[in-house]
């Protein structure tokens, strides 16, 4: 009775076994995570009307199939429909969260800090990815976030750890629509340089502020903008932005300090200056504006960045 049974339920098994190694697959692709969540339903919806049909069905109409075979029948199709469960909940509950923050070589540990503080403070969820794991993600990975953040630190050690492969997932993902909000060092890797960069700022590259030519390396610098008033931020050894995007954002000097625009589908903002800086980098100089203001602004650009946000600009 069992081997006839076991027989006789073998295709349904194989379809099974198939059925999950195409998961499988398809979860190792290069498809999005929504694309990734239709196929994976898609898979799971023919497996349980391949029950229905073939097996369900005859032992719900039919009391004549031995009841071994009812017993089996019930079982395969209680874990189809599990499946089906348990790859909507998956896709949807253990999802991505919306932002990747970049904490691999050439970062600042102390920006990286100063990041994720804004980030809580804004009750954002977020991963972070180090040099190792962002070298082994794929582009359809990276997909998966809505929004790639990378501080400040040395944007020649940042790039020099990251592959080719790398550098152009992240250029690829940008050019599909994920976003990136490049503080500092972020926007020098942003640009295109002689250093490796990810060039989402179609082969404009940056050069420091002018401060750095006169031998300043850190200073309270004041910057303007068009909807509020002056902000004294702080700024280390970071770009202006002539060439590219929309300024928001201007150095005394009249250069770009802040700007923003489009990277293929991507929103990209980028920044000079660190609006995260928290009240113990401010020690030896002196700031009109207090810290919890600028971090308050530096909320604003990430807000933005997440979501896509045209923010006030000349």
């Amino acid at each position: 009775m069992i081997s006839t049974s076991l027989r006789r339920h073998a295709p349904l098994l194989l379809f099974a076994v198939c059925a999950g190694a195409l998961i499988l697959v398809i979860e190792h692709q290069h498809y999005s995570a929504n694309s990734a969540l239709a196929l994976e339903i898609l898979v799971t919806t023919v497996l349980a009307i391949v029950i229905m049909r073939n097996y369900a069905g005859p032992a719900i109409l039919s009391a004549r199939l031995p009841k071994t075979a009812g017993v089996l029948t019930a079982v395969a199709l209680a874990l189809a429909l599990l499946a089906i469960v348990i790859v909507i909940i998956i896709r949807t509950t253990v999802n991505a969260p919306p932002i990747l923050l970049f904490n691999g070589d050439g970062t600042s540990a102390n920006d990286v800090a100063a990041v994720e503080r804004m980030l809580k403070d804004s009750h954002l969820d977020y991963s972070t990815v180090d040099t190792r794991q962002l070298n082994g993600m794929s582009q359809s990975q990276l997909e998966a976030y809505r929004l790639l953040i990378v501080p400040g630190g040395n944007f020649i050690e940042m790039g020099d750890g990251l592959t080719s492969r790398t550098t152009a997932n992240i250029h690829n993902a940008v050019q599909r629509g994920m976003n990136y909000l490049g503080i500092c060092a972020g926007a020098f890797l942003a640009a295109d340089g002689a250093y490796k960069s990810l060039n989402l700022t179609s082969g404009t590259r940056f050069g420091f502020y002018s401060a750095e030519k006169r031998g300043v390396r850190k200073a309270a610098v004041a910057i303007s903008t068009v909807a509020m008033p002056v902000l004294d931020h702080y700024w280390e050894d970071g770009p202006q932005l002539s060439g590219w995007g929309t300024v928001v954002g201007k150095y005394p000097d009249g250069t770009p300090a802040i700007v923003e625009g489009t990277s293929g589908k991507g929103w990209v903002i980028l920044s000079g200056v660190h609006a995260e800086a928290p009240e113990g980098w401010r020690r030896g100089m002196t700031f009109a504006t207090p810290a919890s203001t600028d971090n308050a602004y530096a909320r604003t650009l990430i807000d933005a960045a997440l979501h896509r946000k045209p923010l006030p600009h000349y």
